[in-house]
Protein backbone atom coordinates (compact mmCIF):
# COMPACT_ATOMS: atom_id res chain seq x y z
CA UNK A 1 0.00 0.00 0.00
CA UNK A 2 1.24 3.32 -1.12
CA UNK A 3 -0.44 5.89 0.47
CA UNK A 4 -1.44 9.50 -1.18
CA UNK A 5 -1.02 13.03 0.94
CA UNK A 6 -3.39 13.09 3.66
CA UNK A 7 -3.63 16.98 2.88
CA UNK A 8 -5.15 18.06 -0.47
CA UNK A 9 -2.70 18.66 -0.18
CA UNK A 10 2.64 4.88 -4.40
CA UNK A 11 4.72 1.36 -9.74
CA UNK A 12 3.82 -1.60 -11.85
CA UNK A 13 1.44 -1.32 -15.12
CA UNK A 14 -2.03 -1.13 -14.72
CA UNK A 15 -3.82 -4.65 -14.26
CA UNK A 16 -7.12 -6.05 -14.65
CA UNK A 17 -8.31 -8.65 -12.44
CA UNK A 18 -5.96 -9.19 -9.04
CA UNK A 19 -2.29 -9.75 -10.65
CA UNK A 20 -1.52 -12.06 -7.83
CA UNK A 21 -3.00 -15.15 -5.65
CA UNK A 22 -4.40 -13.56 -2.37
CA UNK A 23 -2.32 -16.47 -0.60
CA UNK A 24 0.68 -15.39 -2.46
CA UNK A 25 -0.10 -11.57 -1.34
CA UNK A 26 -0.27 -13.06 2.41
CA UNK A 27 2.70 -14.36 2.31
CA UNK A 28 4.59 -11.79 0.69
CA UNK A 29 3.08 -9.28 3.17
CA UNK A 30 4.00 -11.76 5.93
CA UNK A 31 7.58 -11.66 5.35
CA UNK A 32 7.91 -7.82 6.21
CA UNK A 33 9.64 -6.19 8.65
CA UNK A 34 7.75 -6.12 11.53
CA UNK A 35 4.50 -8.25 13.25
CA UNK A 36 2.92 -10.50 11.83
CA UNK A 37 -0.51 -9.05 13.03
CA UNK A 38 0.83 -5.05 11.17
CA UNK A 39 0.62 -7.40 8.21
CA UNK A 40 -2.50 -9.47 8.31
CA UNK A 41 -4.37 -6.27 8.97
CA UNK A 42 -3.23 -4.37 5.74
CA UNK A 43 -3.96 -7.40 3.93
CA UNK A 44 -7.47 -8.09 5.63
CA UNK A 45 -8.11 -4.59 5.11
CA UNK A 46 -7.12 -4.72 1.14
CA UNK A 47 -9.31 -7.45 0.75
CA UNK A 48 -12.57 -6.12 2.34
CA UNK A 49 -12.06 -3.14 0.02
CA UNK A 50 -11.37 -5.02 -3.23
CA UNK A 51 -14.41 -7.31 -2.39
CA UNK A 52 -16.55 -4.49 -1.86
CA UNK A 53 -15.88 -3.37 -5.19
CA UNK A 54 -18.92 -2.28 -7.99
CA UNK A 55 -18.58 -1.73 -11.67
CA UNK A 56 -19.34 2.23 -12.13
CA UNK A 57 -21.53 0.83 -15.06
CA UNK A 58 -23.58 -0.77 -12.72
CA UNK A 59 -24.16 1.79 -10.59
CA UNK A 60 -24.78 4.37 -13.00
CA UNK A 61 -27.30 1.86 -14.49
CA UNK A 62 -28.72 1.51 -11.45
CA UNK A 63 -31.92 3.56 -11.28
CA UNK A 64 -32.04 3.33 -7.35
CA UNK A 65 -28.42 5.12 -7.34
CA UNK A 66 -28.42 8.89 -6.06
CA UNK A 67 -28.63 11.42 -8.55
CA UNK A 68 -25.50 13.18 -7.06
CA UNK A 69 -23.84 9.45 -6.78
CA UNK A 70 -24.05 9.34 -10.65
CA UNK A 71 -23.14 12.64 -11.39
CA UNK A 72 -19.68 12.32 -9.33
CA UNK A 73 -18.83 8.62 -10.84
CA UNK A 74 -19.47 10.51 -14.80
CA UNK A 75 -17.25 12.89 -13.61
CA UNK A 76 -14.92 10.42 -12.28
CA UNK A 77 -15.05 8.49 -15.82
CA UNK A 78 -14.45 11.44 -18.07
CA UNK A 79 -10.91 12.15 -15.44
CA UNK A 80 -9.67 8.60 -16.31
CA UNK A 81 -10.56 9.25 -20.05
CA UNK A 82 -8.50 12.31 -20.01
CA UNK A 83 -5.58 10.90 -17.64
CA UNK A 84 -5.17 7.95 -20.04
CA UNK A 85 -5.66 9.87 -23.35
CA UNK A 86 -3.83 13.44 -22.30
CA UNK A 87 -1.51 12.22 -19.79
CA UNK A 88 -0.74 9.13 -21.01
CA UNK A 89 -1.29 7.42 -17.44
CA UNK A 90 -1.63 3.66 -17.50
CA UNK A 91 -5.45 3.87 -16.31
CA UNK A 92 -6.57 0.34 -17.13
CA UNK A 93 -9.30 -0.73 -15.08
CA UNK A 94 -8.03 1.71 -12.08
CA UNK A 95 -11.13 3.82 -10.66
CA UNK A 96 -13.43 2.02 -12.82
CA UNK A 97 -15.57 0.32 -9.56
CA UNK A 98 -16.73 2.09 -6.44
CA UNK A 99 -16.84 1.08 -2.72
CA UNK A 100 -18.87 2.60 -0.30
CA UNK A 101 -16.36 2.24 3.07
CA UNK A 102 -17.50 1.30 6.58
CA UNK A 103 -15.55 4.48 7.99
CA UNK A 104 -15.14 7.60 6.71
CA UNK A 105 -11.53 6.53 5.28
CA UNK A 106 -10.03 3.39 3.96
CA UNK A 107 -7.05 3.94 5.64
CA UNK A 108 -5.06 6.27 8.74
CA UNK A 109 -1.77 7.17 8.63
CA UNK A 110 1.05 7.51 11.25
CA UNK A 111 4.41 9.41 10.89
CA UNK A 112 6.88 10.28 13.36
CA UNK A 113 10.46 12.09 13.82
CA UNK A 114 12.29 12.26 16.82
CA UNK A 115 11.95 15.37 19.13
CA UNK A 116 15.00 17.00 17.97
CA UNK A 117 15.20 16.02 14.19
CA UNK A 118 13.25 16.78 10.87
CA UNK A 119 14.09 13.04 9.68
CA UNK A 120 11.21 10.39 9.80
CA UNK A 121 11.03 7.60 11.16
CA UNK A 122 11.21 4.50 8.33
CA UNK A 123 9.32 1.26 8.04
CA UNK A 124 10.26 -1.22 5.52
CA UNK A 125 7.84 -3.12 3.37
CA UNK A 126 7.58 -6.20 0.67
CA UNK A 127 7.04 -4.81 -2.49
CA UNK A 128 7.28 -0.84 -2.46
CA UNK A 129 10.13 -0.43 -0.41
CA UNK A 130 10.86 1.49 3.09
CA UNK A 131 8.45 4.47 3.38
CA UNK A 132 7.89 7.26 6.39
CA UNK A 133 4.87 6.40 7.28
CA UNK A 134 2.24 3.47 8.59
CA UNK A 135 -0.68 2.75 7.87
CA UNK A 136 -3.63 0.83 9.03
CA UNK A 137 -7.13 -0.01 8.02
CA UNK A 138 -8.64 0.81 11.66
CA UNK A 139 -8.30 4.42 13.47
CA UNK A 140 -8.07 2.53 16.71
CA UNK A 141 -5.54 0.69 15.81
CA UNK A 142 -3.36 3.69 14.12
CA UNK A 143 -4.30 5.54 17.28
CA UNK A 144 -2.45 3.26 19.74
CA UNK A 145 0.56 3.07 17.27
CA UNK A 146 0.82 6.81 17.79
CA UNK A 147 0.04 6.91 21.57
CA UNK A 148 2.95 3.89 21.44
CA UNK A 149 5.52 6.53 19.41
CA UNK A 150 4.50 9.29 21.38
CA UNK A 151 5.60 8.15 25.04
CA UNK A 152 9.07 6.85 22.97
CA UNK A 153 9.55 10.92 22.75
CA UNK A 154 8.50 11.07 19.25
CA UNK A 155 6.87 13.76 17.71
CA UNK A 156 3.94 12.34 15.89
CA UNK A 157 1.00 13.14 13.11
CA UNK A 158 -2.08 11.16 12.83
CA UNK A 159 -3.73 11.51 9.70
CA UNK A 160 -6.74 10.26 7.35
CA UNK A 161 -5.79 8.87 4.31
CA UNK A 162 -9.03 9.31 1.81
CA UNK A 163 -7.31 7.34 -0.99
CA UNK A 164 -4.21 5.64 -1.72
CA UNK A 165 -2.47 3.31 -4.56
CA UNK A 166 -1.77 -0.43 -4.75
CA UNK A 167 1.04 0.26 -7.79
CA UNK A 168 -1.14 -1.48 -10.29
CA UNK A 169 -0.98 -4.65 -8.37
CA UNK A 170 -5.02 -4.29 -7.79
CA UNK A 171 -7.79 -1.95 -9.67
CA UNK A 172 -7.84 0.77 -7.27
CA UNK A 173 -11.74 1.87 -6.78
CA UNK A 174 -13.06 5.14 -6.49
CA UNK A 175 -14.09 5.22 -2.79
CA UNK A 176 -17.11 7.24 -0.90
CA UNK A 177 -14.36 8.95 1.19
CA UNK A 178 -13.48 11.24 -1.78
CA UNK A 179 -16.16 10.61 -4.88
CA UNK A 180 -18.36 13.86 -3.82
CA UNK A 181 -14.75 16.22 -3.67
CA UNK A 182 -15.49 19.27 -6.29
CA UNK A 183 -13.98 18.46 -9.60
CA UNK A 184 -10.51 20.01 -9.37
CA UNK A 185 -9.99 18.55 -6.24
CA UNK A 186 -11.17 15.16 -7.74
CA UNK A 187 -9.30 15.06 -10.56
CA UNK A 188 -6.17 15.84 -9.11
CA UNK A 189 -6.48 13.25 -6.79
CA UNK A 190 -6.84 10.95 -9.49
CA UNK A 191 -4.08 12.33 -11.24
CA UNK A 192 -1.92 12.21 -8.26
CA UNK A 193 -3.10 8.39 -7.77
CA UNK A 194 -2.52 7.61 -11.42
CA UNK A 195 0.95 8.88 -11.89
CA UNK A 196 2.05 6.99 -9.06
CA UNK A 197 1.33 3.83 -11.49
CA UNK A 198 3.55 5.12 -14.34
CA UNK A 199 6.42 6.07 -12.30
CA UNK A 200 7.53 4.82 -9.21
CA UNK A 201 11.02 4.14 -7.75
CA UNK A 202 10.66 1.20 -4.77
CA UNK A 203 12.20 3.76 -1.11
CA UNK A 204 11.94 6.99 -2.18
CA UNK A 205 8.91 8.99 -1.22
CA UNK A 206 10.01 12.03 -1.27
CA UNK A 207 10.75 11.04 -5.12
CA UNK A 208 7.36 9.73 -5.38
CA UNK A 209 5.24 11.83 -3.63
CA UNK A 210 7.21 15.29 -5.15
CA UNK A 211 6.11 13.06 -8.66
CA UNK A 212 2.98 12.60 -8.49
CA UNK A 213 2.36 16.00 -6.79
CA UNK A 214 3.85 17.70 -10.02
CA UNK A 215 1.62 15.52 -12.28
CA UNK A 216 -1.15 16.60 -10.68
CA UNK A 217 -0.30 20.51 -10.76
CA UNK A 218 0.86 20.50 -14.24
CA UNK A 219 -1.73 18.84 -15.65
CA UNK A 220 -4.76 20.57 -14.14
CA UNK A 221 -5.30 23.59 -15.79
CA UNK A 222 -5.25 22.19 -19.07
CA UNK A 223 -8.25 19.74 -17.74
CA UNK A 224 -9.50 22.93 -15.90
CA UNK A 225 -9.88 24.63 -19.68
CA UNK A 226 -10.96 21.51 -21.39
CA UNK A 227 -13.94 21.19 -18.58
CA UNK A 228 -15.37 24.79 -18.53
CA UNK A 229 -14.14 25.44 -14.90
CA UNK A 230 -13.07 28.89 -14.28
CA UNK A 231 -13.04 31.06 -10.51
CA UNK A 232 -10.05 31.18 -8.41
CA UNK A 233 -7.94 28.51 -9.45
CA UNK A 234 -4.54 30.47 -9.23
CA UNK A 235 -5.53 31.98 -6.22
CA UNK A 236 -6.33 28.70 -4.35
CA UNK A 237 -2.34 27.62 -6.45
CA UNK A 238 -0.88 30.46 -4.81
CA UNK A 239 -2.05 30.00 -1.21
CA UNK A 240 -1.17 26.43 -1.22
CA UNK A 241 2.08 27.07 -2.13
CA UNK A 242 2.86 30.68 0.00
CA UNK A 243 2.00 28.04 3.02
CA UNK A 244 4.57 25.30 1.74
CA UNK A 245 6.77 28.01 1.33
CA UNK A 246 6.50 29.04 5.34
CA UNK A 247 6.88 25.68 6.71
CA UNK A 248 9.95 25.13 4.75
CA UNK A 249 11.18 27.35 6.43
CA UNK A 250 10.24 26.84 9.38
CA UNK A 251 11.72 23.78 8.57
CA UNK A 252 14.99 25.18 7.73
CA UNK A 253 15.04 27.32 10.72
CA UNK A 254 14.17 23.92 12.81
CA UNK A 255 17.15 22.60 11.14
CA UNK A 256 19.30 24.82 12.00
CA UNK A 257 18.42 24.37 15.89
CA UNK A 258 19.02 20.99 15.59
CA UNK A 259 22.43 20.93 13.71
CA UNK A 260 23.51 23.26 16.62
CA UNK A 261 25.20 22.03 19.93
CA UNK A 262 23.01 23.33 22.25
CA UNK A 263 21.64 22.34 25.79
CA UNK A 264 18.41 19.74 24.51
CA UNK A 265 16.30 22.51 26.77
CA UNK A 266 17.65 25.32 25.10
CA UNK A 267 17.12 23.53 21.53
CA UNK A 268 13.21 22.54 23.06
CA UNK A 269 12.63 26.42 23.95
CA UNK A 270 13.64 27.27 20.45
CA UNK A 271 11.47 24.59 18.69
CA UNK A 272 8.65 25.59 20.91
CA UNK A 273 9.34 29.32 19.74
CA UNK A 274 9.59 28.51 16.16
CA UNK A 275 6.39 26.53 15.69
CA UNK A 276 4.85 29.55 17.75
CA UNK A 277 5.94 31.67 15.24
CA UNK A 278 4.71 29.60 12.64
CA UNK A 279 1.15 29.54 13.48
CA UNK A 280 1.49 33.32 14.16
CA UNK A 281 2.58 34.14 10.35
CA UNK A 282 -0.11 31.65 9.55
CA UNK A 283 -2.84 33.69 10.62
CA UNK A 284 -0.76 36.78 8.98
CA UNK A 285 -0.61 35.27 5.67
CA UNK A 286 -4.35 34.23 5.07
CA UNK A 287 -5.82 37.01 7.13
CA UNK A 288 -7.52 38.10 3.62
CA UNK A 289 -8.16 34.97 2.31
CA UNK A 290 -11.89 34.18 1.27
CA UNK A 291 -11.20 30.60 3.60
CA UNK A 292 -8.59 31.46 6.18
CA UNK A 293 -8.93 28.77 8.09
CA UNK A 294 -8.19 26.45 4.92
CA UNK A 295 -4.72 25.46 6.87
CA UNK A 296 -5.53 26.93 9.93
CA UNK A 297 -5.85 22.88 11.52
CA UNK A 298 -2.77 21.49 10.09
CA UNK A 299 -0.91 24.56 11.19
CA UNK A 300 -1.54 24.42 14.84
CA UNK A 301 -0.75 20.91 15.24
CA UNK A 302 2.39 21.08 12.94
CA UNK A 303 5.41 19.62 14.73
CA UNK A 304 8.28 17.80 13.11
CA UNK A 305 6.70 15.02 11.95
CA UNK A 306 4.29 17.11 9.55
CA UNK A 307 7.35 19.08 8.65
CA UNK A 308 8.91 15.81 7.44
CA UNK A 309 5.75 15.19 5.79
CA UNK A 310 5.63 18.58 4.13
CA UNK A 311 9.39 18.03 2.20
CA UNK A 312 7.96 14.04 1.56
CA UNK A 313 5.26 15.80 -0.78
CA UNK A 314 6.57 19.04 -1.68
CA UNK A 315 10.55 19.64 -1.63
CA UNK A 316 11.18 18.25 -5.26
CA UNK A 317 7.71 19.56 -7.28
CA UNK A 318 9.87 22.68 -8.29
CA UNK A 319 12.54 20.36 -10.25
CA UNK A 320 9.96 18.23 -11.79
CA UNK A 321 8.28 20.77 -12.68
CA UNK A 322 11.33 22.34 -14.30
CA UNK A 323 11.82 19.01 -15.69
CA UNK A 324 8.68 18.95 -17.46
CA UNK A 325 9.23 22.24 -18.89
CA UNK A 326 12.36 21.06 -20.78
CA UNK A 327 10.64 17.88 -22.11
CA UNK A 328 8.97 17.02 -25.00
CA UNK A 329 6.00 16.29 -23.87
CA UNK A 330 4.18 13.65 -20.83
CA UNK A 331 6.00 10.57 -22.74
CA UNK A 332 9.43 11.86 -22.51
CA UNK A 333 8.89 13.66 -19.10
CA UNK A 334 7.74 10.19 -17.79
CA UNK A 335 10.67 8.62 -19.21
CA UNK A 336 13.39 11.35 -17.96
CA UNK A 337 11.86 10.79 -14.32
CA UNK A 338 12.33 7.04 -14.46
CA UNK A 339 16.01 8.08 -16.05
CA UNK A 340 16.42 9.93 -12.74
CA UNK A 341 15.46 6.81 -10.80
CA UNK A 342 17.76 4.31 -12.01
CA UNK A 343 20.72 7.45 -10.92
CA UNK A 344 22.22 6.43 -6.94
CA UNK A 345 20.98 7.96 -4.26
CA UNK A 346 24.01 10.96 -4.49
CA UNK A 347 24.14 11.23 -8.27
CA UNK A 348 19.75 11.93 -8.52
CA UNK A 349 19.45 14.74 -5.92
CA UNK A 350 22.08 16.66 -7.24
CA UNK A 351 20.14 16.54 -10.49
CA UNK A 352 17.32 17.30 -8.43
CA UNK A 353 18.65 20.28 -6.87
CA UNK A 354 20.01 21.67 -10.26
CA UNK A 355 16.09 21.35 -12.18
CA UNK A 356 14.99 23.16 -8.35
CA UNK A 357 17.69 26.29 -8.96
CA UNK A 358 16.66 26.32 -12.39
CA UNK A 359 12.93 26.77 -11.48
CA UNK A 360 13.64 29.16 -9.13
CA UNK A 361 15.78 31.60 -11.02
CA UNK A 362 12.26 30.76 -14.07
CA UNK A 363 10.22 33.99 -14.61
CA UNK A 364 7.58 31.44 -15.10
CA UNK A 365 5.81 32.04 -11.77
CA UNK A 366 2.68 31.71 -10.23
CA UNK A 367 0.67 35.78 -8.55
CA UNK A 368 0.27 35.64 -5.38
CA UNK A 369 -0.09 36.96 -2.26
CA UNK A 370 2.81 39.65 -1.60
CA UNK A 371 4.38 37.74 1.73
CA UNK A 372 7.74 36.93 2.85
CA UNK A 373 7.83 33.82 4.97
CA UNK A 374 11.70 34.53 5.64
CA UNK A 375 10.78 38.02 6.59
CA UNK A 376 7.84 36.96 8.93
CA UNK A 377 9.55 33.71 10.51
CA UNK A 378 12.92 35.92 10.90
CA UNK A 379 11.94 36.54 14.59
CA UNK A 380 10.85 32.94 15.49
CA UNK A 381 14.70 32.46 17.06
CA UNK A 382 15.64 35.76 18.56
CA UNK A 383 16.17 35.86 22.14
CA UNK A 384 12.98 37.30 23.24
CA UNK A 385 10.87 34.70 21.27
CA UNK A 386 13.19 32.19 23.05
CA UNK A 387 13.22 33.50 26.30
CA UNK A 388 16.65 33.24 26.00
CA UNK A 389 19.45 36.18 27.25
Amino acid sequence: MYSSSTQDQWRKPGCGHWRLPVLLVLLLLLQGCETAAYYTQAASGQMRILAARQPIDNIAADPATDAKLQQQLALVQSIRGYAAGELRLPVGRAYGSYVRLEDEYPVWNVLAAPEFSLKPKRWCYPIVGCASYRGYFRKASAQRKAQQLAAAGYDVYLGPVPAYSTLGWFDDPVMSSFVHWPPERLAALLFHELAHRRVYLSGDTQFNESFATAVAQLALPDWRRRQGIDGPAADRIAEARAVNALMMTARRQLQQVYQSDLPEEIQRRQKDATLARLRHCYRTLAADWSYPDRYRAYIDKTNNATLALVSEYQSRVPAFEELFRRSGGWEDFYRQAEQLGELDQAARNRRLDALAAAAQDSSRKVTGPSFSSETCMSAANTPQATGDN
